[in-house]
């Protein structure tokens, strides 16, 4: 079975959803950053102080290029991993790619209760810093995503009936996978 890959802004609901998604399908789930704070011994925002962008983005990298060759696995990516063409083209290898969006004012909400474990929003303005990183990367995200869902007003269970139904709907899942225990 393809992987699940989930792309997008930080706070449009990557790893909460995809948790919940790998659980209902029966999958293994992989954070791309909790692996590699795992593997380096430090948060994502102490590699960013301590080695820079950079080196960061190296880690990614490798990380993602680990992951990609695993099957039937749901992956939930950085918010920075379309950066790097390779990662793209790594993960549509072996998965179909699904474009979580929400609103810059929903994102803006959602983050600042982590603010300081998100380094690129580290800044005077943070509600500039996401517009700013959401412009530079939109074309990237259409660019490299098979499906995209709107995650703006939605529970987690919602955006994972949604994700079910589009791949259904695409011919990467057969059957049913709704529960309405999920709708908790």
């Amino acid at each position: 079975m393809k992987n699940i890959v989930l792309i997008g802004f930080m706070g449009t609901g990557k790893t909460c959803t995809g948790r919940l998604l790998a659980q209902r399908l029966r999958r293994v789930f992989v954070d791309i950053d909790k692996k590699i704070e795992l593997e380096q011994g430090m948060t994502i925002s102490e590699i960013f102080h301590t080695y820079g962008e950079a080196y960061f983005r190296q880690r990614e990298r490798a990380t993602i290029a680990k992951v990609a060759r695993y099957t039937n696995t749901v992956i939930a990516t950085g918010g920075g991993a379309v950066l790097n063409p390779d990662n793209i083209i790594c993960l549509k290898q072996q998965g179909v790619v699904i474009w979580l969006t929400a609103s810059p004012d929903v994102i803006f909400e959602r983050t600042s209760r982590r603010r300081g474990s998100r380094p690129l929003l580290d800044r005077p303005n943070p509600r500039d810093a996401i517009a700013e990183l959401l412009a530079e990367r939109r074309r990237l995200y259409q660019a490299a995503a098979d499906f995209t869902i709107d995650t703006t007003a939605k529970k987690p269970w919602q955006v994972v009936d949604e994700i079910i139904d589009v791949l259904q709907q695409g011919g990467y899942l057969r059957g049913r996978s709704r529960s309405k225990s999920w709708q908790g």
